[in-house]
């Protein structure tokens, strides 16, 4: 689950137990990633965050996921990137976790962690046409 959907998933609770007050809450979003609910005298209180899908070691899922994928078909970032034609910055985000892989992305890596030969033949092809 990437940060934009735990922060719309913790909106979506507080808006459930705001709806019995009847009051339109006012939130902001902080330079560090939190979020906070703006109260009427114009202070502001933390809202619960329910935390991003993580592994029994507190690792992202999707984080260890992308890195695996990179791992097992023995290439560095820089190759990883260059084989399926994004730039290196993109796998360093999915494999720190400060990106999740998405859409067309995440099929891509499911297709490379199956059959990598196949999906690395096809890429390959791609780019020489």
């Amino acid at each position: 689950m990437n940060k934009a959907s735990v922060m719309n998933k913790a909106l979506a609770e507080q808006r459930e137990s705001n709806k019995s007050k009847g009051a339109m809450m006012r939130v902001r979003l902080k330079a560090d990633g939190r979020i906070v609910e703006i109260l009427a005298d114009g202070s502001e209180r933390s809202l619960r965050r329910t935390p991003a899908r993580e592994s029994a070691n507190g690792e992202a899922v999707d984080a260890a996921y992308a890195r695996g994928v990179r791992a097992r078909t023995k290439l560095t970032q820089a190759e990883f990137a260059s084989r399926i034609g994004v730039p290196i910055e993109t796998v360093r985000n999915w494999e720190q976790g400060k990106r999740s892989p998405r859409g067309p992305a995440r099929a891509l890596l499911k297709v490379i962690d199956k059959a990598p030969q196949v999906a690395f033949a096809v890429l390959g092809d791609a780019k020489a046409d």
